[in-house]
This record gives structure tokens, sequence and C-alpha cells, in this order.
């Protein structure tokens, strides 16, 4: 597990590269290691990346508020990814259309797509087009589109830990966790059997500040944002 999140220039594993409309790029300018997407840096400023869109079935769990989540579609997108949203509440991920901006038709680009919490059709995954799908379904989503094809990955978007989500926790390849109270710092360390100090690391992590959690990996890492970033999600945030 330790080789999904890795040290940029120290990991000799090949990760894809992707194509992307320049524009897009020009609007989100992420930064990035051979189609890895840069998620923060480390204690010593260095950067940390997470290969998030691989030839494997992936799944990646966000434990936090939503700015996390909209940052990770962001880069995702910026890498060449398609972006598809299964949401309540699709004002809040408006921003992200926002930033794929429109076809010369003046159509949305196809690039994100913002849908209900029902099943649909989805774009057919490859290595030139892999396909992120964010599952925004509350503390206990449904799983509908569990990650089934290379090249997919499905990111369950979690406001708190509940315990009828330990499945979903567990199942996942990657979890990324936010600053937890006291009580849900408690509940993670059942799920994922962390001793006292790792639990205890939960409940002091700044705003910036986030666990990596892994089989074999325990990672804090501070986020890193642009400047178009933050005019798109504005500072960064614990939630929304």
């Amino acid at each position: 597990m330790s080789s999904r999140v890795r040290d940029a220039g120290q990991n000799t594993g090949v990760a894809p590269e992707f194509t992307v409309d320049p524009a897009l790029l020009d609007a989100i300018s992420p930064s990035g290691d051979r189609g890895g997407i840069v998620l923060g840096s480390g204690i010593k400023g260095e950067p940390l990346t997470i290969s998030a869109l691989r030839s494997t079935p992936t799944r990646i769990v966000l434990v936090g508020g939503l700015y996390l989540a909209r940052q990770v579609a962001l880069r995702a997108m910026a890498v060449g990814a398609w972006v598809v949203i299964a949401t309540g509440r699709p004002a809040a991920w408006q921003v992200l259309s926002k930033a794929a901006g429109s076809q010369p038709n003046g159509r949305p680009s196809p690039l994100v797509q913002i849908r209900r919490l029902s099943p649909v059709e989805l774009p057919r995954p490859s290595e030139d087009a892999p396909l992120l799908v964010v599952n925004d379904g509350g503390p206990t989503p449904p799983d509908l589109f569990p990650p089934r094809s290379p090249w997919q990955t499905t990111v369950y978007v979690l406001p708190y830990l509940h315990p009828q989500a330990s499945a979903t926790a567990n199942a996942a390849d990657l979890v990324l966790m936010q600053r937890l109270p006291v009580g849900q710092a408690e509940l993670a360390a059942r799920i994922w059997r962390l001793p006292p100090q790792m639990m205890r690391q939960l409940t002091t992590l700044k705003d910036d500040q986030v666990v990596a959690l892994g089989r074999n990996l325990w990672r804090p890492l501070r986020l890193v944002t642009t400047a178009k970033e933050q005019q798109l999600l504005g500072p960064v945030r614990r939630g929304d």
C-alpha cells in the first residue's frame, strides 16, 4: 500500500501520462508526477503524490469536508480523467463544471457529469481516459458505482465516520482523513486497529492537514493548494 503515496522523484514505478485540454490545465494548474496527483507536502516540504488513477480498480475513502473531495476531483480532471459525481447536493459540485468550461457549441464539457444518487451508465474508462467516480452519498453511501474495471477509481466522501460504514472503509485501497473529534477517532481506531498515539493524532490535525492511511501506510501530510484552486474553492478548510 505504501506505493499509493510516494515522494515525488523517489519512486521508480511508472504511472501513465494522460492528455487533457491545455485550457483546463491552465484553469487548475495542479502539480503532478507522471500521471499521479500531488495531494500535499511532507514534513520537510517534499511533494507527496497519490497514484489515484491506475490500471487496477481502485477505492478511495475521504473522511472530511467537501474541500478535500473537490480538490481531489479537480486534480484528477487536470491529468485527463473523466469525473462523474453522484450526489444529493449538486449545487456544491457545480464548481467542477465551471472549471471544466464549455464546448465550442456552448454546452458544458462532458469531462464532468453531476448525477443523482441513482444507478446510471458510466463512461467506459481506458488508459487514455481514466474515470473518477465520486460517491457523495453521506456517511453510509450506497455502493452504486463500485470500481469493477481497470482505470476506474471510486471515491467515497464520508462527512464523518459511521459504524455502518466500516465495510466501505475496510475495502478502501487508500483512506484520507482530516481532523476527527474524539469519538470519531475512537471509531477509526476500532475500524483500522490504530494504536493510541495514531488515534490521538487524528484529533489534533490542523485544517490543512490530512493523514493518508493504507496497508503498511500512515503518512501525515499538509494540503497544497494553488492560487487558481483557491479562486475556485476558497481557502483550505476542514469542512463545508
